[in-house]
């Protein structure tokens, strides 16, 4: 039985200290309220502060950055997080494994794969690309090991799907998205990031790199809804997709909405990810879409 560290008690945290559980591996994990699962230790700290963390993590085989600062506050929130995270890893020799999204590549002209560069610009967008590059350089001068895994937008809970479409489909009422509905998309189960985050720490070949999680064959939202709907036996949902103006107008209101419209571009266009080299490399597929549907929160 060795010893993990998570920070981050949200839904990947939660997912990713069931399936070291699974293994039978000593789960800490790290929130600022000491939250977390009932069945492994819960501390409450601050995860900035770079002394705590690294006494939190000795003796660690692995540490989980699953950390969800609030999207508006990533510029302040991530450096010194991010930061501490390094230098716990550091000090302790833990591997530090980051569970990531999509946002670093910025817009891009075809799927997603392990060779797309990392190309964003937009300050929020770039942060994350900012913080592997970070890892990977002391990675490469041998002061840490590191690896990353990079998720589709989720299925289940905190969502976009689950949170704003869940609700009306499973009551049988007319859906309204101020996203588009009919471009595809890849959307990805909560518990394979945390299965993929899991093999690639305590797999010695795959740090040093990013990995891409196994995910379901792209989707549009209508495509996912009718799925859903098909899945909890509710009526085939009616969708209507409300135009751009109105996320922008709402967002001037609305902290969460104003920020979706930094990633429009993932919605307006084709925004779908190859994550074949994962699976063949880690061994790992996707969970089959019906199982993670019947899993969305009511």
């Amino acid at each position: 039985m060795a010893l993990h560290v998570i920070v981050g008690g949200g839904p990947v945290g939660t997912a990713t200290a069931r399936v070291l559980l699974e293994r039978g591996e000593q789960v800490r994990v790290v929130t600022r309220r000491g939250s977390g699962p009932a069945e492994v230790e819960r501390v409450a700290a601050d995860a900035t502060d770079a002394d705590r963390l690294t006494e939190l993590a000795t003796g660690a085989v692995a540490l989980y950055n699953c950390a969800n600062p609030q999207y508006h506050q990533w510029l302040t929130d991530w450096p010194p997080l991010a930061s501490a995270l390094r230098v716990a890893a550091a000090r302790t020799g833990a591997v530090l494994a980051t569970a990531s999204c999509l946002y670093g590549y910025g817009p891009v002209d075809g799927p997603i794969t392990p060779t797309t560069p990392l190309a964003a610009t937009h300050p929020k967008l770039r942060i994350r690309a900012d913080m592997w590059r970070d890892a990977l350089a002391d990675h490469e001068a041998g002061r840490i090991r590191t690896t990353e895994v990079r998720a589709g937008d989720y299925i289940e809970a905190n969502s976009v799907f689950s949170a704003v479409l869940g609700a009306p489909i499973r009551a049988g009422k007319r859906c309204f998205s101020v996203l588009p509905v009919d471009v595809p998309h890849t959307f990805t189960a909560i518990t394979d990031m945390a299965r993929t985050l899991v093999t690639a720490a305590t797999t010695e070949a795959a740090w040093g790199r990013a990995w891409l999680v196994p995910s379901a064959a792209p989707l549009t939202v209508r495509e996912l809804a009718d799925r859903y709907a098909a899945v909890i036996g509710a009526p085939q949902p009616r969708i209507t997709a409300l135009p751009y103006p109105v996320l922008w107008s709402t967002g001037l209101a609305n902290s969460f909405l104003r920020e979706m419209r930094t990633t429009y571009y993932q919605w307006a266009r084709p925004f779908t990810m190859d994550s074949s080299t994962t699976e063949a490399a880690l061994a790992l597929t996707a969970t089959p879409l019906s199982t993670v549907l019947a899993s969305v929160p009511a």
